[in-house]
């Protein structure tokens, strides 16, 4: 029987290291350091696609997992995990035609959409490490 074990933490990393750039992207473009933006938001989306790989490939395999969390916590994570849910289904299409507007030189319908993109992607991304905290570090969820 293969060992899965590894993906939560893996998945927890990739969801880490998109944050990190998704955040100094920005910075750097409100510095006008757009080459700098431009590879970093790139290898965000590299990141995110390859987080979002591991996770499909993981949960086909190990399905889903249950939190073992009990009184207050169990309704925080939950509301946690449902906003994560939905903006993660959300930001795909956002994030998609933010890179493409960038790419093609839109610059004005990549700064319209990015807008929203911005704050949408980072939630996700730090909800992301903040779920694998919850359920795999602090109460020990199990497939």
């Amino acid at each position: 029987m293969a060992d899965y074990s590894i993906f939560p933490a893996v998945n927890a990393a990739l969801n880490g290291a998109s944050a990190v750039l998704i955040a100094t992207g920005r910075i750097l473009i409100s510095r006008q350091q757009v080459r700098m933006h431009r590879a970093c938001m790139i290898a965000a989306f590299v990141t995110s696609s390859i987080f979002l790989g591991c996770y499909l490939y993981y949960h086909a395999h190990v399905g889903s997992v249950h939190f073992p969390g009990q009184g207050w916590v169990k309704p925080l994570y939950f509301t946690i995990l449902i906003s994560h849910t939905v903006l993660a289904a959300a930001v795909v299409p956002l994030v998609l035609l933010s890179l493409t507007y960038g790419l093609r030189a839109r610059f004005d319908r990549h700064r319209r959409i990015s807008r929203w993109t911005f704050p949408i992607w980072l939630y996700v991304s730090v909800t992301g490490v903040i779920v694998y905290i919850m359920l795999y570090r602090i109460y020990g969820g199990h497939a």
